[in-house]
């Protein structure tokens, strides 16, 4: 059938690859794999993490802090109540109508609004009906916050309690190396990539099976089950975070470098 012909042609194709590599840089661990899995364990690895400028995003989390008052007004949020956030694009594989039903499911009885607030940051073609399942809800404390640039992320992460991405099919999420050096823990699907490398969980974070509500209920509650506990969490999710920037890329690719050119001193 098409798809034996189209796994037959990948192999050929990666069987001539191999020839022409001296060496990969795999992002990280599942994409470690991905090449291990083509090339076997004789071309090396040199691993150069999937980063972001850890240093500029500590920061303007620090910053954010000043103001948390005046978006915490802005949004209508009592002070005293966790935030479970979500921000990404509002599409199907980002699987925020799990957490809008995860959610629901935290409302100790019928009528009760949960302790949280889920505050959603994005826009995409799924927002209409994520804020009509929002409305079936009868929760008050949903707030739909539509597009911001990425400038304003800090002031949400400053803002939240737990960050959350139930994606499918998510390669990386660097959304969360965003959110993790805000000193804030992650909730992730098994099926969002950065998981292996960034999330201990029950450390910093869970991980839990993509689609399972039931799972990503119990990990809200886990998480949120003191403040103390949560940004415990979260400090151990900044600790993680720091060695996994770009001083770590730095010394995957002159590794690389040593090993595939001729005289180069790492």
């Amino acid at each position: 059938g098409r798809s034996g012909i189209k796994l037959a042609l990948k192999n050929v194709f990666f069987a001539a690859l191999k020839r022409m590599v001296d060496g990969v840089l795999p992002i990280g661990t599942l994409n470690a794999q991905y090449w291990r899995h083509y090339f076997g364990y004789d071309v090396p690895q040199f691993l150069m993490p999937y980063a972001v400028d850890n240093d500029y995003f500590s920061q303007r989390a620090q910053e954010a802090h000043a103001g948390r008052a005046s978006l915490q007004a802005e949004l209508g949020l009592d002070p005293a109540r966790p935030v479970i956030l979500f921000a990404s694009k509002l599409q199907t594989r980002k699987h925020c109508d799990h957490l809008i039903e995860a959610y629901a499911r935290l409302a100790p009885a019928a009528g009760v609004e949960p302790e949280p607030y889920l505050v959603i940051v994005g826009d995409g073609e799924q927002r209409a009906a994520l804020e009509r399942q929002a409305a079936a809800t009868g929760l008050g404390s949903i707030r739909f916050c539509g597009f911001r640039n990425q400038s304003e992320l800090p002031r949400f992460f400053d803002l939240a309690t737990v960050f959350v991405l139930p994606s499918q099919y998510e390669p990386w999420g660097l959304i969360v190396n965003e959110v993790m050096n805000a000193a804030r823990p992650a909730i992730v699907s098994d099926d969002v990539g950065c998981g292996p490398d960034l999330i201990a969980d029950g450390e910093n974070g869970r991980i839990y099976p993509v689609g399972d509500v039931g799972a990503l209920t119990d990990a809200l509650r886990r998480v949120l089950e003191t403040p103390d506990h949560a940004a415990a969490m979260g400090q151990r999710a900044f600790e993680r975070i720091q060695r996994w920037g770009f001083e770590q890329d730095i010394q995957g690719l002159r590794r690389a470098l040593a090993s595939v050119v001729p005289r180069f001193e790492a």
